[in-house]
Formats: C-alpha cells, sequence, structure tokens
C-alpha cells in the first residue's frame, strides 16, 4: 500500500481578510513532491483556509492513489486536534469543511500530526503565493511556484524531519505530542523563567502573524504548537533543543541556545524558541506529563479602576469601561494569535464575564462560569478609595493589613478566606483540565493567590505584587502537586 505525506495550510490577511491556502503531497518513502495545490479563496477566517487547505491535500493524494495511507502534517494545533476528535468543533463554517474532510479517504486510513511553522514552509508558501496571485486579479499557477525551492526541496525536507516507515510516529503517538503544553518540563527548583516577552503558555505561534513577509496572515483561533518535559530526540527536530546542545548543554546552554535563536528569528521567533529551550529535558520526572496550565487574566477596567477604588463582590459589580472593552479586545487578538487557548473560564461578577465574552468570541469557544474565581468582598470598603478607608475605618484596616485573618469592616472576606476558596477553585480546575491549557478571568485578589500558591509565598506577599488591568499571568499545575509560575503581569498586548 502506498503512503503519502500531506502538508497543509492556510491563512487570511486580516482574519477574516483576503485568503488563500496550499498544499503538497510527498511520497512518504522519499520525501519527493508529487502535486502541489494552492488557491486564493477570497475573505474568509484563518481557520477556513486552514481546512480548504486540508481538504485540497487529501483530495490530491486520493487523485494519485485511492487506497494509499495518508500522514497529514500541519502546524495548525486547531485543525490536528479537532481531526483527530479530541476537540469539539463548534464554529458553523468549519463543520462542513471537517466532515468532508473526513469522508475523503475510509476512517483509519489518514493520521495527523502538528508540526511547527519552520517545517511547513511548503505548504505555507504556496497559500502565500495564492494570496498574492489573487491580489494581483490572477489565478495561483503551478508552473510560477517557487515554494518547493523556497523551502529547501525535498532534501530539506527529509534533514527537518519527514519520517517514514517505522520512522514516523505512529497517529498516537503524534496525537500526544500534539497535545502536550509548552515548557512542561521547566519546574523544579531553580527551574529559569521567562520574561514578559515570552507571552502566555510560552507563546507557542508569537509572531504568527507574520509568516511569509511583511503581508502575511494573522491568525484568529489557530495552533498550538507545544513541547514537554518529555521531549527526546525527536522533538529536537524543532531546533530550540538542537541549538542549546550545540551552545553547551545544560541551562546555559538552553539559554544560549535561546539567544543564538532570538538573533536569527526576530523578537517573535525568539519567545517561541525560548519557550521550547526551557521545556528542554532535565527539569523534571521524565514521565510528568503536561500541566494543566492556567493563563490568568485580570478583567479590563471598569469605571473604579482608574479611581482606585475597592471593587470586591460584595459591591456595585461594574461592567467594563470604554476603555476596558478596548483592553479586552486586545487581549483576544494577541491569545488568537498564540493559539494556546483550549478553554476559557471566567469568574460570575459582570466585570469578567464581559472580558471572557469577549476573548472568548475571538477564540471561537464558550465561557465557563466559577463562582470560586470571584474578588474578594471587601464589606463596607466597597466603592472606596483606600484613602477614605483609612479616614473612615482607620482601626479596621490597620488589623486588615497586619493579618490575613482579618475582615474588612462590615463583615467583609478574609483573604485568608479567599485563600482557601482559591486553593479549593485550584485543585478542582487542576483535575478538570489535566494537560489542558486553560484561561481563567478573574480579578486581583484571587489572580495573586493563585501566584502567591504557586511561589509558597506568606500572605502579604499579596501586598507586594502589582497587577495592572487586563494583563496576563501564567501558572503550570503538574500531577504531582508541583507549580510554575512562567509569567506575571504581562501587558505587552495593551501597547
Amino acid at each position: 500500500m502506498r503512503e503519502f505525506v500531506v502538508e497543509a495550510d492556510g491563512g487570511s490577511r486580516g482574519n477574516p481578510g483576503p485568503a488563500g491556502y496550499g498544499a503538497v503531497v510527498l511520497d512518504a518513502a522519499s520525501g519527493e513532491s508529487l502535486v502541489e495545490a494552492a488557491e486564493y479563496l477570497g475573505v474568509v477566517t484563518n481557520n477556513v483556509a486552514e481546512y480548504r487547505g486540508l481538504l485540497a491535500g487529501l483530495r490530491a493524494a486520493r487523485e494519485l492513489d485511492p487506497d494509499a495511507r495518508v500522514h497529514v502534517r500541519m502546524d495548525s494545533k486547531l485543525v490536528v486536534e479537532q481531526m483527530s476528535g479530541r476537540w469539539k468543533i463548534k464554529h458553523p463554517d468549519m463543520k462542513p469543511l471537517a466532515a468532508e474532510a473526513a469522508r475523503v479517504f475510509p476512517p483509519g486510513r489518514v493520521t495527523y500530526e502538528w508540526i511547527p511553522r519552520a517545517e511547513n514552509k511548503h505548504a505555507d508558501r504556496l497559500a502565500n503565493e495564492a494570496m498574492d496571485a489573487g491580489a494581483r486579479g490572477e489565478r495561483w499557477s503551478p508552473a510560477d511556484s517557487t515554494a518547493e525551492l523556497d523551502a529547501g526541496g525535498a532534501a530539506g525536507r527529509r534533514a527537518r524531519g519527514a519520517r517514514t516507515g517505522d520512522e514516523r510516529e505512529t497517529g498516537a503517538a503524534a496525537d500526544e505530542r500534539a497535545a502536550e503544553g509548552v515548557g512542561a518540563g521547566a519546574r523544579a527548583g531553580g527551574t529559569p523563567s521567562l520574561s514578559a516577552r515570552a507571552g502566555t503558555e510560552g507563546a507557542p505561534r508569537a509572531g504568527a502573524g507574520a509568516r511569509v513577509g511583511p503581508t502575511a496572515p494573522a491568525d484568529d483561533e489557530d495552533d498550538a504548537p507545544s513541547t514537554s518535559a518529555r521531549a527526546d530526540a525527536e522533538r529536537a527536530r524543532t531546533g530550540a533543543v538542537a541549538d542549546a546542545a550545540r551552545a553547551g548543554g545544560g541551562a546555559e546552554g538552553a539559554r544560549a541556545g535561546a539567544v543564538a535563536e532570538s538573533s536569527r528569528a526576530g523578537a517573535g521567533e525568539a519567545d517561541v524558541r525560548a519557550a521550547r529551550t526551557v521545556a528542554s529535558p532535565g527539569w523534571g520526572p521524565p514521565d510528568m506529563g503536561a500541566p494543566a496550565t492556567f493563563v490568568l487574566l485580570r478583567h479590563g477596567e471598569t469605571p473604579l479602576t482608574p479611581q482606585k477604588r475597592f471593587s470586591g463582590s460584595g459591591g456595585s459589580d461594574p461592567s467594563l469601561s470604554s476603555v476596558g472593552r478596548e483592553q479586552a479586545e486586545r487581549v483576544a487578538a494577541s491569545l488568537a494569535r498564540r493559539g494556546t487557548i483550549q478553554a476559557v473560564v471566567a469568574s460570575p461578577l459582570a466585570r469578567t464575564r464581559e472580558t471572557a465574552g469577549i476573548v472568548a468570541a475571538r477564540l471561537g469557544l464558550e465561557v465557563t462560569v466559577e463562582e470560586g474565581l470571584r474578588e474578594t468582598d471587601f464589606g463596607a470598603w466597597e466603592g472606596l478609595t483606600f484613602g477614605e478607608v483609612r479616614e473612615r475605618y482607620p482601626a479596621d484596616l490597620d488589623a486588615w493589613l497586619a493579618s490575613p485573618d482579618a475582615r474588612p469592616t462590615g463583615g467583609g472576606e478574609s483573604f485568608a478566606a479567599t485563600g482557601a476558596r482559591v486553593a479549593a477553585t485550584r485543585d478542582k480546575l487542576v483535575s478538570a483540565y489535566a494537560g489542558r491549557t486553560v484561561l481563567l478571568v478573574s480579578h486581583v485578589t484571587p489572580i495573586k493567590t493563585f501566584l502567591r500558591l504557586a511561589l509558597g509565598a506568606p500572605p502579604e506577599s499579596l501586598f507586594r505584587m502589582e497587577l495592572s488591568a487586563a494583563s496576563l499571568s501564567v501558572v503550570a499545575h503538574y500531577a504531582d502537586g508541583g507549580a510554575s509560575v512562567r509569567l506575571f503581569n504581562e501587558t505587552s498586548h495593551l501597547r
């Protein structure tokens, strides 16, 4: 039985915007290109374009041999996870495309594997050629294509990891690798931390809007390249671990590899490489598995935020201001480009539900409300500034600042009570979302408490953290109860 490898991609310059797809069918034994396909699609979303690329590749493979086995390689985690049956398909534009793709070959004859964008250059260039042709009012022509030469040809493809026969992962192994979370290995004592520029959960597709040249497409609810502490020689083909090894091995080599990649690939790619380098073997047990990764988003501004007024769960429950809604839109765009979020969970308060709704709509996800993520109840202090509380309730404020067990005036919630509630919520969410990356939209005190608990810091550390509106922080939780803070108070998406 013949075996083919299909590499496919799609992009949209605007998302939705002018879009195109590219696909190439390779001989699995030799790595030679057998068929190229590309088409300008008009105005559609990035994900629709990716599905159209998958369909074109599968149909081209079927025309070559309807009895063949096909291994699909794409840098869209969304498509790979949905076609593998692990993620639900909710978007109405993608459901019929996915169903059509599933019918091209009989069940069991097609396997899927996520690959880094750098290993999908041939299909990526075909998609961009199609978009360029469309912008000129022309149709893409295979006779004019230079995509294979630009991508390095068959020899280059073999060198960067097109595997055949026994060398190729089984579908299950490939699926497992694609589903793992970025940076699962970075967790032991003394673990290096990623800078704020590393983005959420290692920023797997940082700079995804710049696929080829200055007119490349932006992503929407897109891919989530990933790796873990169990990264082995196969995963080293992404380049980051190999670069680290060449630079000297160990933690120093890993950091040197990230620096080398930064100079070659620019800031966006450096974020990706840094995340993968920190994820290299040696920081944790080999069988730990992917963590539950919580991307902690503080809600956008409300009218009370710039006035620095106490605004907890016992007050007026304000909605977002116009500034807050704009902040939420910027967060949504940033997270869509990075493509890591698999679920959205929000506090029940209006400002968090509104922020979560804006982000979830961009990602094509639904919002789950979790009561345990609500803000502390500040009792009689709700709506007051710190100075006003100092004026009216000086003794109560001093006691509150001195002890986590003290409650705000009027029967509010103590930080100790908030801590117990957040810890129980954390355990519940870790169990529910093991191995997944989840956006938790919450408030100052719960987010700081997540971070404090992960660090094992004392309660007074809550007063030593600054958390901006619409900022992102990241904590990963592992099967053995360990945790790793990967990001704190990132606001680069707001600039």
